[in-house]
């Protein structure tokens, strides 16, 4: 349970702003250093000014460990000198990176230099960042070997073909280059391929080769030029906080104070977030990465596009006039198992493997002939950190404020370098992200995920995951799995539940009603971009939520309680119930000032009106309320509330969600099935909630929604009573055609009825008037964050819209699906991507929700305070009859129908499912397995 207040550093909401303040009133030795130098050069004029990289006038490193810096950076790799460099591009000139050994010493020796922007959006923009970056590098003078050689990306399965065909659908329209191609015209782009077995290909002619270390070594020098410092040989013995905030940095040769720390560290990043009070969890590992690099061959030209073989697990490319060979193996093997930490002689612990290597070296002969007749390649074993999903690491930590994070480059730390170290840098600077980095925040985890043998499980299969084919819904990882169980988890198991994972917690995500006790247990069957192989048990599901019955196990939902009570040291109470209503009223953009047993769906907004919470608030008392929130938040939400509690401690947060399981009851039937379980007459308005007896259980919290907008009700069980409870339901649900329902029938239930979700269709930079969730906006209470940003936008209108869209003219049956990241297109005109798609049982039709905006304001990254008229999305302009829009599946146009409002067609009235009279259950003598 947390009570405390959170730590004021200096650094918030606009931290280059209040620093200055702070400068002005606290002497160095209370914390605070120099001001940054505001105006600094830009990149072209330090080149100007200093010169080129072998230019004398650069500062070398330096011997003496300052006492104080404003930013201390432990790491000198690529990632760590560009954070370096782009700070000193802000103006923040009191920089000091430490390094345990030299600069650049460390992995960033190694690495294909390989730069590909052939990825999912997120990354590419990070990725675009970084070849920016170095083209302007390359232009300032300094050698870094940046060659645009192009890339070919090889498809050996239809499957791989929609993949690459999905891929460039939304790469295409937001700027990107890329065309599918076919045999004979990738033996043009590279004569060497053999192309036997490949039914085609992408082309990205803007993919680079760039040399891994002279980037590093050119980034740190210009770090030092702009003012940073740099010290070898230092290690950080231990990092201190006051009032979970950082304060200092003790090394081997002295402290230094400081407002930031931040942990560039690769493979040695984990066990430093351990050597912090409170311990920060940073959940990397080093998996054994291998590349073979062979001897010069005659008439190897050095401008060959270099080759991603998906299938066959390898990548490909020109180097020193031979070939550099890598892979990403379906099994990886994790670094140093022997070993408690990263081995001080790292560098000896990892021998050449050819028996693993072997395999992928065989696919590259099949692939490039010529490598036939080569002498055998060099074979490099060196260490790189994977994370547990494979998305790089970045952000501030939830344990302690100020510090930050970027590691996990996932097997090429240079693609993403350049992008990461502007990006963090700016978060630094601003107090916030300047772009959407949702996907690669360090607030995604929990204390699980930094098991070390959790990770050296993980690991093995991380890796060979950034070739596969991930199939929406359907590429479950493997390894690590069953650590967070509901209750309920072995009995549904039992009943034949297939599950999938989020956050750690295991999640029934259909049942195989065909299953008998004593068969093997179903499995997920190989996945597929058509109709889901399981999709006749989602309908069984969907029609026991539509006509009777329908359980969902939806534990895993993030809970946390929220009190105020009594000040410590104070013999009175705190002015209870108002202290937690009206900090609450502070946080969220609708009226929480409920009755006791009310519900309300709010969101909590930044200062940009974007969202960081959306959650459900329920009012257990006049001075307390049980908040739940998306199950992927439990770790960022709880972190959003600890920074914004009051000094006072007069509010207080506990984190119960393992405490409760959670069981929702959806249908028409499932009011009766309650009534009759506990005895009482479920007479509940919408959005209240009571305590009742189910069974022979107390104190069960019986909630008026659903997640599905379907008629029904959430038990929040303590969870020693939740296998009897969902028994009792079992039992006697039989006669109410009750049934077991995964989370996938959940899912596009919710996307029927354009209900958005958070991390999919909301997220720090989406507002509630673009959502279509305004009307849960009350502007006329007194100020809460986000309110000014807000009503700004209600009156001059928002820039991009969610709406939801009916897919016409496919067949479900036969054609590929829409899955989510299509891009969509109003009159040809591209005017945006879909953020989460399904399939609407009601509509019989596949349904999808995306953002839109007008033609031409797609590409650009725009600030939420921005304003102009030209750019206003109207329900007139998402409305026009004369407007048509399609969404592109795997480069095939659909045409799409779009609506702002959830359709009509998919609301229930319970009484039409013939309850207007009492229903009289059988006596219950035995029922089938899942009923």
């Amino acid at each position: 349970m947390i009570g405390h207040s959170i730590s004021k550093c200096p650094s918030r909401p606009k931290r280059h702003i209040l620093q200055q303040l702070c400068l002005a009133t606290r002497s160095v030795k209370e914390g605070c250093s120099k001001p940054p130098t505001v105006g600094l050069p830009t990149t072209s004029s330090l080149s100007s000014k200093f010169g080129s990289l072998a230019s004398d006038h650069v500062r070398q490193s330096s011997s003496v460990l300052p006492t104080q810096a404003q930013v201390v950076i432990c790491g000198s790799g690529v990632v760590a000198n560009s954070v370096a460099y782009h700070l000193v591009q802000h103006g923040w000139t009191d920089v000091l990176v430490i390094d345990q050994g030299s600069i650049c010493g460390g992995t960033s020796n190694f690495g294909s230099g390989t730069l590909g922007l052939f990825k999912p959006i997120d990354e590419r923009h990070i990725i675009s960042n970084s070849i920016k970056l170095y083209r302007q590098l390359q232009e300032m003078g300094h050698d870094i070997g940046l060659k645009q050689v192009g890339s070919v990306n090889l498809a050996q399965t239809k499957d791989r073909i929609i993949m690459l065909k999905r891929r460039i659908a939304y790469n295409l329209p937001t700027g990107l280059h890329c065309e599918i191609i076919g045999p004979n015209e990738l033996q043009k782009l590279h004569p060497h391929i053999c192309t036997d077995n490949i039914l085609g290909g992408v082309w990205v002619p803007e993919d680079a080769v760039v040399d891994t270390l002279s980037v590093c070594r050119v980034l740190a020098k210009l770090a030092k030029q702009g003012g940073a410092s740099y010290v070898e040989n230092c290690i950080v013995e231990k990092i201190s906080t006051e009032n979970n905030c950082i304060k200092s940095v003790t090394t081997n040769r002295g402290d230094v104070d400081c407002e930031y720390f931040v942990n560039c560290a690769g493979m040695w990043a984990r066990e430093l977030g351990l050597k912090s009070e409170p311990k920060v969890r940073i959940p990397v590992y080093p998996a054994e990465h291998y590349y073979a690099k062979t001897t010069p061959i005659s008439g190897i030209p050095d401008n060959l596009p270099y080759i991603r073989d998906f299938d066959s697990h390898i990548y490909m490319r020109e180097y020193n006039g031979g070939f550099l060979v890598g892979g990403f193996e379906p099994q990886a093997k994790p670094a140093f198992l022997g070993h408690k930490g990263v081995p001080g002689d790292w560098k000896k612990q990892l021998p050449a493997d050819w028996d693993h290597f072997k395999p992928l070296w065989q696919n590259a002969i099949q692939r490039l002939p010529i490598l036939k007749d080569v002498p055998e390649p060099s074979l490099m074993n060196y260490p790189d950190t994977f994370t547990p999903n494979g998305k790089w690491i970045l952000g501030e930590t939830p344990e302690v404020d100020n510090y930050f994070v970027a590691v996990g480059m996932n097997g090429n730390s240079l693609q993403g370098a350049g992008g990461i170290g502007k990006a963090l840098a700016e978060w630094i600077v601003e107090g916030e992200p300047t772009q959407e980095l949702l996907k690669f925040d360090v607030q995604r985890f929990l204390d699980l995920h930094n098991n070390r043998n959790y990770l050296q499980q993980r690991i093995q299969e991380v890796v060979g995951r950034h070739y596969s084919i991930m199939y929406p819904s359907q590429s479950e990882f493997q390894l690590a799995r069953k650590l967070r169980c509901s209750p309920l988890y072995s009995v549904l198991e039992k009943r034949g539940a297939v599950f999938g994972m989020r956050m750690g917690y295991e999640r029934p995500l259909y049942f195989d009603s065909s299953y008998q006790p004593g068969q093997p247990l179903p499995t997920m069957p190989p996945g597929t971009f058509f109709k889901p192989k399981f999709f006749d048990y989602l309908l069984e599901e969907y029609y026991a939520c539509r006509e009777g019955v329908g359980v969902i196990d939806m534990s895993s939902f993030s809970k946390i309680k929220i009190k105020s009570g009594y000040i410590p040291g104070s013999h009175i109470q705190a002015q209870t119930p108002r202290n937690v209503v009206d900090w609450l009223q502070r946080l969220c953009s609708n009226d929480v000032n409920i009755p006791v047993g009310g519900i309300v769906h709010t969101g909590m907004q930044n200062e940009r009106g974007g969202y960081e919470n959306d959650c459900i608030l329920v009012r257990e008392a006049e001075n307390s309320f049980f908040m739940v929130s998306p199950t992927s938040q439990q770790t960022r939400v709880f972190e959003w509330l600890r920074r914004h509690l009051p000094t006072d401690h007069s509010v207080s947060l506990n984190d119960v969600t393992s405490m409760y399981t959670v069981i929702n009851v959806v249908g028409p039937k499932a009011r009766q099935l309650l009534s009759e379980l506990s005895n009482v007459d479920i007479d509940l308005q919408p959005f209240t909630y009571k305590k009742v007896n189910v069974g022979y259980a107390s104190d069960v919290m019986m909630m008026s929604f659903t997640h599905t907008g379907e008629p029904g009700f959430c038990l929040y069980i303590p969870s020693e009573y939740a296998l009897h409870v969902y028994q009792q339901l079992a039992a006697v649900g039989v006669d109410y055609g009750l049934r077991d329902v995964g989370t996938i029938t959940q899912r596009w239930m919710r996307i029927e009825k354009f209900i958005p979700l958070w991390g999919e269709d909301l997220n720090s930079f989406t507002t509630p008037f673009e959502c279509g969730s305004g009307y849960r906006v009350k502007l006329d209470n007194d100020y809460f964050m986000g309110k000014f940003a807000l009503q700004k936008q209600k009156e001059q209108g928002v820039k991009k819209r969610l709406v939801l869209f009916q897919l016409e003219g496919i067949d479900p049956d036969k054609d590929v699906w829409a899955w989510g990241s299509e891009p969509i297109y109003r009159d040809s005109e591209f005017v945006g991507i879909v953020t989460s798609a399904g399939f609407g049982f009601t509509l019989g039709k596949l349904v999808c929700m995306g953002y839109i905006r007008r033609p031409g304001q797609s590409r650009r990254h725009e600030r939420l305070d921005g304003h102009h008229n030209d750019q206003i999305v109207t329900n007139q302009f998402i409305m026009s009859t004369s407007a048509r829009y399609e969404i592109d599946i795997a480069g095939q146009r659909v045409l799409a129908k779009p609506q702002i409002y959830a359709p009509k067609a998919t609301s229930i009235n319970p009484s039409s499912a013939g309850l207007e009279t009492p229903y009289v259950p059988k006596v219950v003598i035995s029922h089938s397995n899942n009923p």
